[in-house]
């Protein structure tokens, strides 16, 4: 059975100080950094708080009377044919005064519902929308009529409520599957942002110009067209533009005092408000304060347009010093990682909201969201708006009646199956329609020098066994903080080494000591490979990182055999830091390292402390062949061109024989970052690639007797000769030469 782990219901803050400050209507809008909680409502309480891809957002409390309808579900709410026929606000003006009180407390609730949001009840249980869902459900007008109602857009809605009214945060990158809505939703919000607001720009991007005129052409003036009047500022000039919309008179006037007052329309002052779009490029949009930037397909710049470069420039259109005035909504499946695909990679992963500076803010200022394709899949979505899983024992109907009779969990993978033997055309479909953001940033194969079928067959299976579940997170310490002694792991979720298997204690910290110099006690166990570096910083702060990887071979202890059971992929704050890591794991599991030796620091490192035991020499070569600096610190050099065809064949072997389906199961290796790595990895431009060069050698290290040299024989030619014999008369008798 699927279970979801898109959000959960948690309580991070204590159930009497909720209610304590909720009898006070204490709670403040925004971020509460006492609880670490965002909150989106602005009643002063709140209800359930939810984690969403690590965000903590606390929804409002709900009301004792909750909307209902005959249906028990969403349905757009009755507007009164009257109001239809009003299109601006001097067709109000017109009407009988006597019939407009009426109207009066509708208007006003359609105003408290955009601000506030809406409950009301689905399928008997109370569910909250913000005011920018509910607009775009009662109000917005698609290209299919009226919205559905959907649970998974109800959640990227609670999300994106929460980007706006974080002060930390400069909007949301969310990384989606097609056909989900975004480009309709996030042109609602838009219009809905642009209709309130005065002296401001809202802008629109996209993979390119015609697409973002299209965009605006198609869903943002549609939208503004339809809208109430009540809600509707007027535009200047035409009424369907093609480049800018402009409002003149805003919709925040028309209020009931305004209303009743039937204060002269001359004498209001105009919004001055803008939306637009803009031609696709890095420039786009320099300078210019922007509100909101709508940033459709984002995943799908491809050159000489970079999207990386892009949000730097519009980031700072945002802000105002160090405040920020406006959000970015970016929203887009991705391309492949050569096509644009990488750079928005790098954008979403730089949005982790589990990862903050010191001022609270992500690397990229965004807030990443990822939504799998189960749950906003077109047909495979029943009348509640709930996402169909799984196959259904009893019948279910989809919101046009047509029975959902198979989950979308098996229709996908159905869809998966029959794309096998194409790999392009599976990794094409993951990407349009991701269970995971392993799938969405799937890349092409036909570049590869691996066995790309093996090596996602085994993310895929590390995908479906949740390998987080496997892996440990955590650091290794010197016991009591005392070097040179005994090596302790400790797990920590923001430590830098993921762990599959640590030896049992009585093989852990097994070191021989050999005239002086610390040698491994577990080296016929396995060993470790590593990518080091030498300079603690970079002049562009964006040096590669240092790679570790340990690897066992087949031997007779209590041990996993051919198998990678750790995986180190990080840059500390010094090279020293990053050191004394190296040398913690040696320690702690007693295995030697292959490591590179054009880059010297770490090895001298080790022969400085007294492991110059641990650092084994280059297999390929005798111990009299060695260089005076080989001899000294060890190491292999990468510059060879034997080394780094025996290096790349040292992966290639490994992946045919332990990586994918086996037949007998699936391989043990758990690390997805390094098996991407292995994906993507270029012989031509190994540095890019930290994790494929420190495993290639922890395999070269595990099987050095493949690259043992052979000891030059001289052969001597033999020396044969066939006597001759004479046969005549009775006795043979040799012929002499």
């Amino acid at each position: 059975m699927y279970e979801q782990s898109l959000y959960k219901i948690i309580e991070p803050v204590k159930k009497t100080t909720i209610s304590r400050l909720n009898k006070g209507k204490k709670w403040g809008r925004g971020y509460n950094k006492e609880h670490d909680i965002v909150v989106i409502g602005d009643t002063g309480q709140i209800g359930d708080i939810y984690e969403i891809q690590g965000l903590k957002i606390a929804l409002p409390k709900p009301p004792k009377d909750v909307y209902s309808n005959d249906s028990k579900k969403w349905a757009q709410l009755e507007k009164p044919d009257i109001l239809k026929k009003i299109k601006t606000i001097f067709d109000w003006k017109a009407y009988p005064e006597e019939q407009k009180d009426q109207w009066h407390d509708y208007i006003d609730e359609e105003f408290n519902r955009r601000d506030g949001g809406f409950w009301f009840n689905n399928n008997g249980k109370p569910t909250y929308i913000t005011g920018t869902h509910y607009m775009y459900l009662q109000w917005s007008k698609i290209d299919v009529g009226a919205p559905d109602f959907r649970e998974a857009n109800r959640l990227f809605f609670i999300f994106w409520e929460a980007c706006k009214v974080d002060t930390r945060c400069y909007g949301m990158c969310y990384l989606k599957n097609r056909r989900s809505g975004f480009s309709f939703m996030s042109s609602a919000e838009t219009v809905n942002l642009a209709t309130i607001s005065s002296d401001s720009r809202y802008g629109i991007l996209s993979k390119s110009g015609a697409d973002a005129k299209k965009m605006f052409t198609d869903k943002v003036v549609p939208i503004s067209i339809n809208y109430p009047f009540f809600f509707k500022p007027i535009q200047d000039g035409m009424d369907r533009p093609k480049s800018e919309l402009a409002y003149r008179v805003p919709a925040s006037k028309f209020t009931r005092k305004k209303i009743d007052t039937n204060e002269k329309l001359e004498e209001i002052k105009g919004l001055d408000t803008t939306i637009d779009w803009k031609n696709t490029g890095d420039n786009s949009y320099d300078g210019e304060k922007l509100s909101l930037l709508v940033h459709d397909e984002s995943g799908k710049w491809e050159r000489p347009d970079n999207i990386l470069n892009n949000w730097r420039v519009t980031k700072t259109c945002l802000r105002l010093g160090s405040r920020i005035i406006g959000k970015c909504m970016m929203g887009s499946t991705s391309n492949a990682l050569d096509k644009g695909g990488d750079n928005f990679k790098k954008l979403y992963n730089d949005s982790d909201v589990a990862r903050r500076n010191r001022n609270g803010q992500t690397k990229s200022g965004l807030y990443s969201l990822f939504i799998p394709m189960e749950w906003n899949f077109e047909g495979f979505i029943d009348k509640y708006g709930q996402p169909v899983f799984n196959s259904p024992d009893n019948d279910v109907h989809g919101p046009d009646g047509e029975l959902i009779d198979i989950g979308v969990v098996d229709h996908w993978q159905n869809e998966v199956d029959g794309l096998k033997d194409d790999q392009d055309g599976l990794n094409e479909f993951y990407r349009q329609f991701p269970r995971t953001t392993e799938h969405a940033f799937r890349d092409e194969t036909k570049n590869s020098i691996f066995n790309l079928v093996k090596i996602y067959e085994q993310i895929d299976y590390n995908e479906g066994i949740s390998s987080s579940a496997v892996l440990t997170t955590g650091n290794f310490q010197w016991l009591n903080g005392v070097k040179d002694t005994i090596v302790t792991f400790n797990p920590n979720p923001n430590g830098r080494f993921k762990i599959s298997w640590a030896p049992n204690a009585e093989l852990q910290n097994r070191v021989i000591l050999k005239n002086g110099i610390k040698y491994p006690g577990n080296e016929h166990m396995g060993a470790f490979g590593c990518d080091s570096y030498d300079i603690s910083g970079t002049v562009d702060g964006r040096g590669s990182n240092g790679s570790l990887h340990g690897l066992t071979k087949f031997s007779m202890e209590d041990s996993p055999a051919n198998t990678f059971f750790l995986e180190y992929i990080a840059r500390p704050q010094t090279a020293e830091m990053f050191f004394e890591d190296i040398l913690m794991a040696c320690v702690f599991y007693g295995m030697p390292i292959l490591a590179e030796n054009n880059k010297p620091r770490l090895l001298y490192y080790f022969r400085r402390r007294g492991y110059r035991g641990f650092s084994m020499n280059r297999p390929d070569k005798a111990w009299n062949k060695l260089s005076v600096t080989e001899k000294e610190i060890g190491g292999i050099p990468n510059s060879s061109e034997d080394i780094k065809q025996a290096h790349a064949a040292a992966i290639e072997m490994y992946i045919n024989e332990h990586v994918g389906e086996l037949g007998d199961g699936y391989g043990d290796m758990y690390f997805n970052e390094t098996l991407n790595d292995w994906a993507k990895f270029d012989i031509n431009k190994r540095t890019k690639h930290d994790a494929s060069i420190s495993s290639g050698l922890a395999i070269m290290a595990c099987n050095r007797h493949l690259y043992r040299p052979n000891k030059e024989k001289k052969k001597e030619p033999l020396n044969i000769s066939v006597s001759k014999y004479s046969n005549d008369g009775y006795t043979s008798k040799i012929i002499k030469n």
